[in-house]
């Protein structure tokens, strides 16, 4: 009896296989539906909402370069909002430097950001090489020296930093050719949108490629990654050096949309905040980031909307904005870790994974 014969599949259904088994081309294309979805959600909010989509944008850069560092590494750190200060406070110095120089072209702003890169880089490799030679609470102890220790600096070189009031950030207005009425804030949409979704896309290929399974390989065991030829202090400081990065990017983005920076806005609570914005939104996971970011803008939102129910005193409703979002954080965050240890991405793909279940 003949063995079956396999049949071969025809060329067109082989070429969408092998187009959706290439990492890159999926990961392009998701790229280019999210700005799809983008570009239409920006003509259908108004202003305000806009800006704050810029600004998830801007935070997605910061929680998502934590979780590369953190959920794929296993780094702790407690110092990214002193290196996203470092990132705006570089495009500030920039782009005021260019403003000085006459300079008018809206290019210009990319430069800004790639230098504030740069420099983030620069500091995070400083401070990656002495992380890889510390573990546990001496980590979290060394980066949150860092983020004490950078907004101390800027208030103390009033004359370079500007002191407590900070530094204004010259930004040029939306292109000519968008329009002369072009919304401001749909432009800032745009902007903050593009560069992030470049942002995720490099970062997704790089979590799958080898780089990201020694990120894992190393999170999960030091010595069966070293026995299995992987340089475990030189992945960990590369961790350390691509989360620096697009913390300072994120930062960047942030002095462009508030056109101002200043060290309060770069506190050790934003650091905090970060941190807890990935766990809640699923620790290890870019998606997981993404709903980190929306939290950092929709909890201290909701405190506002809620300071505004009751008739409070000037003093108590700014005492309560100021305080109240670290306790929702807080309370979040155990609520979350109790009933979906995963964060909220964990929970929607246990909730993914059951449906087709109860279908059948």
């Amino acid at each position: 009896m003949s063995a079956p014969t396999q049949v071969a599949a025809p060329p067109a259904v082989r070429r969408s296989a092998a187009l959706g088994r290439s990492t890159l081309l999926r990961h392009l294309g998701i790229t280019l539906v999210a700005a799809l979805l983008l570009l239409a959600a920006t003509y259908g909010l108004e202003p305000f909402r806009n800006f704050q989509l810029a600004t998830v944008a801007a935070y997605l850069c910061a929680t998502a370069g934590l979780t590369v560092l953190t959920g794929l590494n296993g780094q702790l750190s407690l110092g990214h909002g002193a290196l996203m200060a470092t990132g705006a406070y570089t495009v500030a110095l920039t782009q005021t430097r260019i403003a000085d120089s006459g300079a008018t072209s809206g290019w210009l702003l990319a430069v800004s950001l790639l230098t504030a890169v740069v420099i983030t880089v620069a500091v995070g490799a400083v401070i990656g090489l002495a992380a890889a030679r510390l573990r546990g609470p001496y980590l979290a102890g060394l980066t949150l020296a860092v983020a004490v220790v950078v907004p101390a600096v800027a208030i103390t070189f009033d004359e370079v930093f500007g002191g407590e009031q900070g530094l204004s950030v010259p930004v040029a207005p939306p292109p000519l050719g968008l329009g002369t009425y072009f919304p401001y804030e749909r432009w800032q949409a745009w902007l903050a949108g593009a560069v992030t979704l470049l942002t995720m896309l490099l970062l997704a290929n790089l979590v799958r490629s080898r780089f990201g399974r020694s990120l894992r390989a190393v999170r999960d065991d030091e010595i069966a990654a070293r026995l299995a030829g992987i340089h475990v202090a030189r992945t960990q400081v590369l961790a350390f050096v691509v989360s620096a990065g697009c913390a300072g990017l994120g930062g960047g983005l942030l002095a462009v949309l508030a056109q101002s920076v200043s060290p309060g806005a770069f506190s050790l609570t934003l650091s905090l905040f970060l941190l807890m914005a990935i766990v809640i939104g699923g620790l290890g996971s870019l998606a997981g980031a993404v709903w980190g970011a929306v939290l950092l803008v929709a909890l201290p939102d909701l405190t506002h909307s809620l300071t505004e129910l009751f008739t409070l005193s000037p003093a108590v409703a700014q005492r309560w904005e100021g305080n109240l979002p670290l306790a929702i954080f807080g309370v979040t965050l155990i609520v979350v870790m109790i009933a979906a240890p995963g964060g909220i991405q964990g929970l929607l793909t246990r909730i993914g994974r059951a449906l087709p279940r109860r279908r059948r």
